[in-house]
């Protein structure tokens, strides 16, 4: 479960599978990274996160130097953070998105596009269009709660499968073969393709003190798999 990918004196860098919390959720009842990390690592520091149903990169710091220097630089705009995501419909091939975010006033722990929000700023690239679907790469200039799920809401073209922003539906084969799905006689129901949001945190790149760091997260099966679909009968 625990995938990691660079470690030094000063932090650890993992690739986290869907499913599994970034830090201890309030009520601590399931497992988180940080938690399993804590077990050989004692003193690990919070850097950033990455949503439950989201996979792909993520850095922890080893002390607290380290973590007040990634903090910064997770907080400030001298890091390169691109995501990639499967989205619902055509969005147009690139563009930019500066809207504010701020907490829902009515829904705890859900975020909305406002004026009075935090500043926000995405850009994005179509790396491959299928009939109704898109394969998006994602840039966050600014490190806002849920920030490429609202900003892609707000494009009208939401992450697949995401709960709170999208239709929440999960991805069948059927809705991608259409005309040639048949459901096997061993099966009474389809079972999903894809049951959570389509998000990857795939690449960062940073300078911490006078080292140049970059790192990549390989796709997770899921994903690679519904890709592999959408080739083979949607391109």
């Amino acid at each position: 479960m625990i995938d990691i990918l660079f470690e030094n004196d000063d932090m650890i860098v993992l690739n986290k599978p869907a499913g599994l919390f970034s830090i201890p959720d309030r009520f601590g009842k399931e497992a988180s990274l940080k938690s399993l990390l804590q077990a050989k690592y004692p003193n690990i520091y919070t850097v950033h996160r990455l949503d439950q149903h989201t996979s792909g990169l993520i850095v922890f710091a080893k002390n607290a130097e380290a973590h007040q220097q990634l903090s910064e630089l997770f907080e400030g705009r001298s890091i390169e953070k691109k995501y990639v995501g499967l989205v619902i419909g055509l969005p147009p091939q690139s563009g930019s998105i500066e809207q504010a975010i701020m907490e829902h006033p009515g829904k705890k722990g859900q975020m909305v596009t406002h004026a009075k929000g935090k500043a926000a700023h995405t850009t994005y690239e179509v790396l491959k269009y299928y009939k109704r679907f898109a394969w998006v790469s994602f840039q966050i200039h600014t490190g806002r709660t849920h920030q490429i799920r609202v900003h892609a809401q707000h494009l009208g073209h939401p992450i697949v499968a995401d709960e709170l922003y999208g239709d929440n539906t999960p991805l069948l084969l059927s809705a991608i073969k259409k005309k040639n799905f048949k459901l096997s006689k061993a099966e009474e129901t389809e079972r999903p393709l894809l049951a959570r949001q389509a998000l990857h945190a795939l690449s960062l790149k940073f300078n911490l003190g006078d080292k140049a760091y970059s790192f990549e997260a390989p796709l997770p099966k899921d994903l690679t798999a519904v890709l592999k679909q959408l080739d083979k009968w949607n391109s």
